[in-house]
């Protein structure tokens, strides 16, 4: 069948719609259905065992002390430290069962005989099972107690310090802070055993996993496994049918004009966007090398290869692994984020043969600007986290201290405007082709998809501090998860049409075709698709059926991507040895094979509800989240990167050579980390979780097994030839910027081979 541009427009404008009602309305939800924050909590005989402006303040110290970047909150943060909200429910229920065995036995709960420890059990369950219908929280007598001894262990371990936990002295300045820190957290778990209102399920759906509060899996989550497997197979055969019957042409270098690199001149504006390419391998060099500390950081606690009994500095004292791990997430957007803009404002003029006045001084400008951000934004973080910056300048301009939104609001307010700065460059450049090409054209799809980057990161302006975790985390993942599942992969097919485009393998019209369906099986899906990531987090529980469905879905355009992504394979393999732009396609194609697996296979399968409810942060979200974001998202940047190199060396003195060895190491590696260490890992998290609970597949007597021990040492194969590969890059970048071509002043677009038949009316 043949769907006209102008029909998919049409859906893709109605998905676009939908996708707004639905998810404003499930942002009105989330303010009404959050877990409550009470006045008080008070004990049997009415004491105050903490308040509202406890938890507030708690949850501030959480993000201020980057502890999202050390352990997690609701399953959402770092892996290498404990997840709050299961640690602090683990311990309550240990603490009460100690309570209630002296109070009634006279004798500790591990000398206990069964059936004593049983009675002891059910007493305990039994407290915890307890609803809530307003007012101020009623504490039993064996809870008061249960929180005191947990808030004592958390002053011990996060002000004090802990480093056999990894957790450097004085990570909480102030005793006080920490006290309202494991409020804050105690306050988690208390929502996640007591039951909503009128329910039958706790504020987070029963998660964590805790038998002994009673806290199992839901039989909606159950039951919406079992739909969404039905789905997976009809799913993936619907996308392959789409596939097959929609005509799209996919890209041959048979009997097409492929215009010789030294054909196509280069403008300063091109020149000035290259500029990025070094600024983007600085950041991702930096990036891999704390990848590599914070990997070993899961064997040595507190040192690296030994260094601290040479020197007698613990690293973990100077660079804390919640630190370090900030810097790592950040920089690697800002690195896959500096190379797009990079190629965005690259290929206009390739396309159009056109360059506005100026355009190079304000390409400039941009990257001067992205420097800025990057520098503030990282001392910002640091600056925060170590207490320098007093009253609200510390998630003003210091570290916020949420995972992926980290620095503070004003380099994110920075971030935003250089977004905004680089769509309007993107449209001085393109705008030939935007004056002859209808709304749905491919200029204006890449408009549309860095206009969706920019929208969705505005909500995260859109909660403070003070905001409910729940409700914050609504909002988080707005940013984290639609631009990664939705605005990016627009972005990704928008990039790879236009690509084609240049290269002369596809038409104009062929493309947009293209990317217009992509881009509309991913916005129809990826977008409601965020709702897998409010299942545990104190949302209502409607978005278990809704997060099924739309995550399942997720996998048609890989699909899609996948088939475009062996098709521009066989049209490299099919070109002869003349065809200029291997290289280029190897990354391209890597991207969407990684894409298929990270995103799709591995994506799949911790979303199902039943998986997920065991699985949620556990080490098998670090291969999805691996193979996902570098496999995908990484490798598409660098064969952009590689394209623009191939144009822009003199043509004499191109040498693939060091581009072709990282591309090897960068993808051996990944797949060594991830199938021969990380996923391994994962796999015993959840049959610790299984057997035991939640806490026990994230607890530190769990990562020092010795097999996952020896797991963690085979990841160092893997992490080194990623380092390598980057290392090689870089060195590449820097012997390659002396040998560039010199620029032409005002080259005619006759003269642009590569401009062929983008601005004709095919």
């Amino acid at each position: 069948m043949e769907l006209k541009r102008s029909t998919i427009a049409k859906l893709l404008a109605a998905a676009f719609v939908f996708n707004l009602v639905v998810m404003a309305g499930g942002a009105w939800l989330a303010y009404q259905e959050a877990p409550p924050i009470p006045e008080d909590v008070v004990g049997p005989d009415g004491e105050t065992v903490m308040t509202g402006t406890d938890i507030r303040e708690g949850k501030k110290a959480f993000q201020r002390d980057g502890l999202m970047n050390h352990g997690s909150i609701l399953g959402n943060g770092a892996y290498y430290g404990a997840d709050y909200t299961a640690d602090t429910l683990d311990l309550k229920v240990e603490h009460m069962r100690e309570f209630y065995a002296r109070d009634r036995y006279g004798s500790e709960y591990g000398v206990l005989d069964s059936a004593e420890q049983a009675a002891v059990g059910d007493v305990v369950q039994s407290d915890l099972d307890e609803g809530y219908e307003g007012g101020a929280i009623q504490y039993s007598a064996a809870e008061v107690y249960a929180h005191e001894q947990t808030k004592e262990e958390y002053v011990e371990r996060y002000h004090e310090g802990d480093h056999a936990r990894g957790v450097p002295a004085n990570m909480i300045d102030d005793e006080t802070e920490a006290r309202q820190f494991a409020d804050f957290a105690l306050w988690t778990a208390w929502f996640s055993h007591t039951d909503r209102p009128a329910g039958d399920h706790s504020y987070t759906n029963d998660w964590p996993y805790q038998p002994a509060a009673g806290n199992d899996a839901t039989a909606a989550a159950m039951t919406w496994s079992v739909v969404a497997m039905v789905l997976l197979v009809g799913g993936a055969g619907a996308g392959i049918w789409l596939y097959k019957s929609v005509e799209l042409p996919e890209p041959s270098a048979e009997g097409i004009s492929v215009p010789d690199p030294g054909d196509v001149s280069v403008f300063p504006s091109q020149r000035a966007a290259l500029r990025f390419i070094p600024v983007a391998a600085g950041l991702f060099l930096a990036q891999v090398l704390l990848g590599g500390l914070l990997a070993h950081f899961y064997i040595e606690r507190a040192g690296f290869f030994g260094i601290e009994e040479i020197f007698g500095v613990h690293i973990l004292q100077l660079l804390p692994f919640a630190l370090a791990k900030t810097w790592h997430i950040d920089l690697g957007i800002l690195w896959i984020a500096a190379t797009w803009l990079g190629a965005g404002l690259f290929l206009p003029p390739l396309l159009t043969g056109h360059e506005p006045k100026r355009q190079s001084t304000f390409v400039n400008g941009l990257l001067g600007a992205v420097v800025v951000v990057t520098v503030g934004g990282m001392a910002g973080i640091w600056l925060g986290a170590q207490g320098y910056l007093d009253g609200a300048l510390w998630w003003l301009i210091g570290n916020e201290g949420l995972e992926y939104l980290e620095v503070g609001k004003v380099w994110q307010v920075g971030l935003l405007v250089g977004f905004l700065t680089w769509a309007a460059l993107s449209i001085r450049g393109l705008k030939p082709m935007l004056d002859r090409e209808p709304v749905y054209g491919l200029a204006h799809m890449i408009l549309y998809a860095g206009g969706s980057i920019a929208l969705l990161f505005t909500a995260g302006f859109l909660f403070t501090p003070e905001t409910n975790i729940a409700v914050t985390e609504f909002w988080r993942w707005w940013v984290v998860h639609m631009w990664v599942e939705g605005a990016f992969e627009f972005f990704i097919v928008a990039i790879i049409g236009l690509t084609l485009v240049s290269m002369n393998l596809l038409t104009r019209r062929s493309a947009e075709k293209a990317v217009m369906l992509q881009a509309l099986l991913v916005m129809s899906t990826g977008v409601i698709g965020v709702s897998h990531h409010y299942w545990w987090i104190g949302m209502p529980d409607l978005w278990v059926p809704i997060g099924s469905v739309f995550s399942t879905l997720e996998l048609i355009p890989l699909v899609f991507i996948l088939y475009e992504a062996l098709g521009q394979y066989r049209a490299m393999a099919g070109a002869g040895e003349t065809f200029p732009y291997k290289l280029p396609f190897m990354f391209i194609v890597a991207s969407g094979v990684w894409n298929f697996v990270g995103a799709g296979v591995l994506g799949f399968f911790i979303n199902l509800p039943l998986i997920n409810y065991y699985e949620h942060g556990t080490y098998l979200t670090v291969g999805h989240a691996h193979a996902a974001m570098f496999g995908a998202f990484g490798f598409l940047a660098l064969g952009m990167v590689t394209y623009m190199l191939r144009i822009a060396i003199r043509p004499e003195r191109w040498d693939g050579s060091w581009l072709r060895g990282a591309f090897w190491l960068w993808n051996v590696g990944l797949a060594l980390m991830v199938f021969v260490s990380v996923l391994p890992v994962g796999f015993l998290q959840l049959e610790a979780i299984f057997t035991g609970s939640y806490d026990a597949g994230r607890s530190l007597a769990f990562y020092n097994r010795p097999i996952v021990q020896n797991l963690f040492w085979a990841r160092l194969p893997g992490d080194t030839m990623i380092i390598a590969g980057t290392a090689l890059y870089a060195a590449d970048l820097v012997r390659k910027r002396f040998v560039l071509r010199s620029t032409a002043d005002d080259p005619d677009v006759d003269d642009m081979a590569v401009a062929e038949g983008v601005l004709s009316d095919d």
